[in-house]
């Protein structure tokens, strides 16, 4: 393994070894850091690890043909430099190739980087793992699984335009899984993430208890069309299965989003926006460039129900001659960029919508959103936690109910949202209210 004092040392040196080896273009994505993570199993600590990783991803540029290569041993860079070189020119030329982005400032952001987690104790870790599982336990519950993690990184992205970005950043994230101990049984989980140290674990495990009593002694529903509102953690299942993929300019070029054609008609409900910020304080998706090395910045993916931009990374906005969103992402050193959300954020005019709803359900989470088909939109899930709705009031829970739909006709039926902002993953978003969707008792 490299030590993480080198690695960074190594990446300007492979910035010059990769172009000596025959790249007309040369870019450098390096990343060390630190993590720690907990397992929970039943109402006890069954694994804590901690991890080091540091790494090089290299991508080389041979008359417009991307190859690839990546390496964590400190006396294998040059060859991985090589190496991606090497695939570069047996892929071929590709004319659509338009080069790696020039270097421009990167944005000023804030709220991403947390000493305390950067340097907190694998015992401090299972403290707060440990708060989880007490909260769980508030009521005639039991925990059944649960995860902490957190770490530290810090990341370098040069190109042989000139680019050069550095960053440190902090991530912590927890979540459990709860079971009522009398019969008849409900479940329920409950998680956070953030930037910073300031997540109340305890809450966690309570929050989950609280949700599994209450939805115990369900009801049925019939089969109809009502209103459907969607809290924060089923809503941004069903957008991240279905809408953020056909926003993804590259499935628009391969003809593969429902959204073609679409640019400048309403796609939403009139009052309705939807932004991409990657330059959100405190994001999970924020930072100072993306992971190509073009700046972060804010767009407006729809503006009250219109349709205004595609997300891009530099190759699919160099086809398109226009400039990159900023929306390449990567998961780790090993893989070449690919286009994400950075931080969706939904806005609408808010209220409370449970009190201004006299007939509906209300539904906390969703089962089965990974199975919606990405392109027409279509989805059919099963709706866990979820409860009746009358009279402006949370009233019986629903047993078992399906909600089936479409995300485009789901989106232009959305009538109003809550105050209940909540952060879930890359998606910020309250509760939304559908006026009628269909519910499959």
């Amino acid at each position: 393994m490299v030590p993480m004092t080198d690695i960074f040392d190594l990446a300007y040196n492979a910035l010059e070894l990769t172009k000596k080896a025959g790249a007309d273009e040369a870019e450098i994505f390096c990343v060390k850091g630190r993590s720690v993570s907990i397992d929970i199993h039943r109402d006890a600590i069954d694994l804590a690890k901690e991890s080091i990783v540091s790494g090089i991803g290299i991508r080389a540029i041979v008359n417009g043909a991307v190859g690839f290569s990546s390496t964590n041993d400190v006396e294998r860079v040059e060859e991985a430099c090589v190496l991606a070189v090497k695939s570069a020119r047996v892929r071929g030329s590709d004319p659509l190739w338009s080069g790696l982005p020039e270097r421009k400032k990167p944005a000023h952001v804030r709220g991403i980087f947390d000493k305390r987690l950067a340097n907190i104790e694998i015992e401090s870790c299972i403290d707060y793992a440990a708060g989880m599982i007490k909260g769980a336990k508030t009521a005639s519950v039991m925990p059944t699984s649960g995860h902490f993690s957190c770490g530290s990184a810090a990341k370098l992205i040069l190109n042989s335009n000139g680019v050069e970005i550095k960053e440190d950043d902090t991530m912590v994230q927890a979540s459990i899984d709860a079971v009522t101990r009398d019969a008849p049984m409900s479940t329920a989980s409950e998680f956070d993430m953030s930037r910073k140290l300031d997540i109340d674990f305890y809450r966690i495990g309570e929050r989950a208890s609280l949700l599994a009593m209450r939805s115990r002694n369900g009801v049925s529903t019939e089969t109809r069309d009502c209103a459907v509102l969607l809290e924060p953690l089923a809503f941004a299942d069903i957008l991240e299965n279905t809408f953020v993929t056909s926003l993804n300019a590259d499935n628009v070029q391969k003809g593969r989003s429902a959204l073609i054609g679409k640019m400048g008609t309403k796609i939403t409900a009139d009052e309705l926006s939807i932004i991409d910020d990657g330059t959100l304080d405190g994001g999970l998706g924020t930072s100072n460039s993306d992971d190509e090395g073009t700046p972060s910045m804010k767009n407006e993916v729809v503006k009250n129900g219109v349709l205004s931009s595609f997300l891009y990374d530099c190759y699919t906005a160099g086809k398109e001659k226009r400039e990159s969103t900023g929306n390449a992402i990567r998961s780790s050193f090993t893989s070449t960029p690919s286009i994400g959300i950075r931080n969706l954020v939904i806005e609408h005019p808010s209220f409370d919508v449970v009190a201004e709803t006299q007939d509906g359900v209300i539904v906390n989470t969703v089962i089965g959103a990974h199975t919606a088909n990405p392109i027409s939109g279509d989805f059919s899930v099963e709706a866990r936690n979820s409860f009746l709705i009358k009279n402006g009031e949370s009233a019986s829970p629903i047993k078992s109910m399906m909600i089936s739909g479409n995300i485009f006709e789901l989106l232009m039926n959305i009538d109003g949202i809550g105050k209940d902002v909540r952060k879930v993953g890359n998606v910020i978003t309250p509760t939304v209210r559908v006026a009628k969707m269909r519910v499959v008792g």
